[in-house]
């Protein structure tokens, strides 16, 4: 195989100031080779010809694999476009590179701070911190709350916006303060996408994502990614997946590079109709609790607008009863009943129905997908009105 199709090499150099659009279409593509593909296709491979020492970029399936390679190119460029000193990690799942970060970086002793608003996973992630003796705080995200319990922290963890809630905290603020007090800096940045935020430009030394959700957008591969700018902390990454084999199959990684060709008309056609959605539902009286902090009125707007480029797909409101909740849901026609968010086919769910997250019962995280948005806003209005019973 020549380093076109490995990955190997470079690959296509993007001028300077590209927009996301050329950047999400060309990311991670090598260097065009005369009657090769584009995208090279996934490399299903265990073992590869290894004579002599065994040097060269790959060894063994579960270290590197070629299409990971073109993949991890391509979330690097789109997180820290025109970087060389950022790495980026794929991972089997979102969960896999979240544990990667706070299990490669943390010891018996050490003290670490969790949002306590974020992903429902967290909670069983923090009760195996606390098994190994980790020390874990959380406070909410809202406020920037996780400053006030930061003192003699090793690793500050933040997800913003928050997940279902949508609240937003003040990175750079955050990040500055935790390298004030020699702190390492991760940020969720699934509900964003690297479209909408750049973490580790505002100061994170992390920016981790799950893949599964708008990164890929068709609801059909399950992905992780962290990205990074300390080498060494890198480096412990790496070697934790190495050990834990959380390593994606060829077959995922290359659906997750095609599908980010169309990552930046996706994200604009959502989140604008996300928008739209938000503006209609605060004209319901039914309709309370309306989170979308792209609406000039949300708690979070201001923040938002100053870290944020766009404002995610994402809308969350609350019904009045678990019951109009269900009823809700059930009237939809253009909307699937599904607990992931950020794909092309709009989804809704009464997240209370899991017990894991502090809402109320009738708790609504709708994604919005890219659906005609005359059209969904007409089903959700609908939905409503027959839901009142």
């Amino acid at each position: 195989m020549n380093d076109s199709t490995t990955g190997a090499g470079h690959g296509q150099a993007l001028p300077d100031g590209a927009g996301d659009g050329t950047r999400a279409v060309r990311a991670g593509l090598p260097e065009p080779v005369k009657h090769e593909p584009t995208l090279p296709g996934p490399v299903f491979a265990a073992h590869f010809h290894l004579p002599g020492d065994p040097t060269g970029p790959y060894t063994y399936g579960r270290d590197e694999n070629p299409t990971w390679t073109l993949l991890e190119r391509a979330v690097g460029e789109l997180e820290a476009p025109g970087r060389k000193d950022v790495e980026a990690l794929v991972f089997a799942s979102g969960m896999a590179a979240i544990s990667s970060v706070l299990f490669s970086q943390l010891r018996a002793g050490d003290a670490v701070v969790l949002p306590d608003d974020g992903y429902q996973a967290l909670p069983l992630v923090r009760d195996q911190l606390e098994t190994y003796g980790i020390e874990v705080r959380t406070a909410p995200t809202g406020g920037d709350a996780q400053l006030e319990v930061l003192d003699g922290a090793k690793l500050l963890w933040i997800e913003t916006p928050s997940n279902p809630g949508l609240d937003v905290c003040d990175v750079r603020r955050l990040a500055e303060a935790a390298h004030a007090r020699g702190a390492l800096v991760a940020v969720d940045n699934t509900l964003a996408t690297p479209l909408g935020q750049r973490p580790l430009e505002l100061g994170a030394d992390f920016a981790v994502a799950s893949g599964t959700k708008q990164l890929t957008g068709h609801g059909d591969v399950l992905l992780g990614y962290v990205t990074g700018r300390n080498a060494e902390a890198m480096a412990a990454v790496r070697r934790w997946r190495k050990i834990v084999g959380a390593i994606p199959g060829p077959m995922e990684a290359w659906l997750a590079h095609r599908s980010i060709a169309t990552l930046q008309l996706r994200v604009d056609r959502q989140n604008a109709t996300a928008l739209t959605l938000a503006q209609a539902l605060r004209e319901r009286s039914e309709v309370t609790g309306l989170r979308y902090p792209g609406l000039p009125d949300d708690p979070s707007h201001k923040i938002a607008s100053r870290q944020m480029r766009s404002y995610g797909c994402v809308v969350s409101f609350t019904l009045p009863t678990r019951a109009r909740a269900d009823r809700f849901l059930d009237a939809l026609r253009l909307v699937d009943d599904a607990t992931s968010f950020g794909g092309v086919r709009s989804t809704a769910e009464r997240r209370g129905r899991w017990g894991g997250d502090a809402v109320p019962e009738g708790f609504i995280r709708f994604s919005v997908g890219a659906e005609d948005p005359e059209d969904l806003v007409a089903d959700v209005l609908r939905a409503l009105d027959e839901s009142a019973g």
